[in-house]
């Protein structure tokens, strides 16, 4: 964070410092953490309020880790400056406004945002590589993308930063456009309208509306993003006053790919920006991040960045993230593709097909499926259609892990004439048993599934990697 003293960062929350005397030291934060066990000399702790916890409890653990400066909305019994203020998590979004607003004023700092139902964080990923290539770049680690993590990598940002990245998720009407008032962006990307989450949000209607917040508020100096290939994303250019830049799968974008190759050390394709014609090689898996990237060389180019430079960065990608389509080569000649972060129907959707993809003749496709978390009333419906999807694509073997996930073994069962080839095991345990005895030399294994359910660490155990 850049050097303020300690009454600017009290005037810019509205709160109140416990010392007055102490009011013009200056303190350049070696980082601001809302969870006491990441605090290191010299760093600012936030004491926010949880649903299951207080972080007014832990403060104490944060003094002790070398937190120099506590933010709290009571005072504390602890010798440490202390900024009181009436709500947390308001104070954090107004330090970040004033820190971003005085880099901004400098006149180098670039923000892009990103937003969609899937995506995001490989997007946002994607686009660190390249705008690094050309100078100093802030984003977040993780899905840093609510109302707390958004501010804190906008904290990050430092009189030498060029780019500020700031991932941008909702669970409601409302959310992107709060968090858009702490940061306007220069560019604002939206990548897709699914079904993620949707049980938050009751239909994909609300879900349109909450993501076109990025771009409705947008000035008509800032570039409004958009997939030109989801059509309530491609109705958003109606919503805003900002340049439209179109990415999609069709020569009717701005930047646009085709003749796509998805194999198990990639995917090609050709990127088409006017008449120049780039072939690329993405070392990512899964024609699902075409999409991704487009976005990303389409957010670069908005900020003058050349397709060539966007290309060299991407390819240099050796992965999503950690347990996104992440390629492990297990013991026995054994390939697991370990993308159990997070889930929604249409991201499974794609991880299914990229397995059949890069499944070679002697290989054998195996699937381990769990809970498809957040989805409401439509969870039977999605997961169901999971299940048929499966035997259509002809996947070799399905083991289905959990009683919430069971409709996708149920479908797979009632869609094709299996017999034992769907399993379905309550723990994930008992998915590990299953699979060592059934795993054989060649196979390629995808392991998926929303977070809550658990199954990276099944993916990282079958391919014997170490959490």
């Amino acid at each position: 964070m850049i050097e303020l003293s300690l009454a600017e960062i009290a005037t810019a929350m509205g709160g109140q410092l416990s010392d007055g005397s102490d009011s013009q030291r200056r303190l350049s934060a070696s980082s601001v953490q809302t969870d006491s066990r990441l605090n290191t000399p010299g760093s600012i702790f936030f004491a926010l309020r949880g649903e299951t916890t207080d972080g007014h409890l832990f403060a104490a653990k944060a003094l002790e880790n070398g937190a120099a400066l506590v933010i709290a909305e009571r005072p504390l019994d602890l010798d440490v400056t202390q900024i009181i203020v009436h709500d947390g998590v308001a104070a954090l979004q107004a330090l970040a406004r004033f820190v971003v607003a005085a880099v901004r004023g400098k006149g180098e700092l670039k923000v892009v945002a990103v937003t969609g139902s899937n995506g995001k964080t490989t997007t946002k990923n994607m686009l660190r590589s390249i705008l690094q290539s050309v100078g100093e770049t802030v984003a977040p680690q993780g899905s840093f993308n609510n109302d707390v993590g958004a501010p804190i990598t906008m904290l990050q940002v430092s009189d030498a930063t060029k780019f500020l990245v700031v991932e941008m998720g909702a669970d409601g009407i409302g959310d992107i456009a709060r968090l858009q008032s702490v940061v306007m962006p220069d560019v604002g990307i939206v990548l897709m309208v699914g079904l993620a989450h949707i049980g938050k949000f009751g239909d994909a209607a609300a879900t349109a509306r909450a993501k076109s917040e990025m771009v409705s508020s947008l000035p008509s100096t800032a570039t409004a993003v958009l997939n030109s290939d989801d059509g309530r994303v491609k109705v958003m250019a109606q919503q805003t006053e900002a340049k439209v830049a179109f990415f999609g799968l069709d020569s009717t974008a701005h930047v646009w790919a085709d003749d796509i190759q998805a194999t198990a050390k990639g995917t090609s394709f050709d990127l088409h920006i006017g008449d120049a014609v780039i072939p690329v090689q993405l070392r990512i898996l899964g024609e699902h991040h075409v999409t991704n990237a487009l976005a990303a060389i389409t957010a670069a180019r908005a900020l003058g960045i050349s397709p060539s430079t966007s290309v060299a960065a991407l390819e240099s990608i050796e992965r999503a993230e950690r347990w996104r389509m992440e390629l492990l080569e297990a013991p026995g000649g054994i390939t697991v593709i370990n993308d159990a972060y997070n889930a929604s129907p249409d991201s499974m959707a794609a991880a299914l097909k990229t397995l059949v993809q890069v499944v070679g003749p002697q290989n054998r496709s195996v699937a381990v499926l769990g809970e498809i978390a957040e989805l409401g009333d439509y969870a039977n419906e999605e997961h169901d259609r999971i299940g048929r999807l499966i035997v259509r694509l002809n996947v070799q073997k399905l083991i289905v892990v959990g009683h919430a996930a069971r409709h996708i073994h149920n479908a797979a069962g009632l869609e094709g004439s299996w017999d034992g080839e769907s399993v379905l095991v309550d723990s994930v345990e008992e998915a590990y048993a299953v699979l060592r005895e059934e795993l054989r030399e060649g196979d390629v294994v995808l392991v998926k599934s929303s977070n809550s359910a658990g199954l990276r660490h099944l993916g990282d155990r079958i391919a014997g990697v170490n959490a």
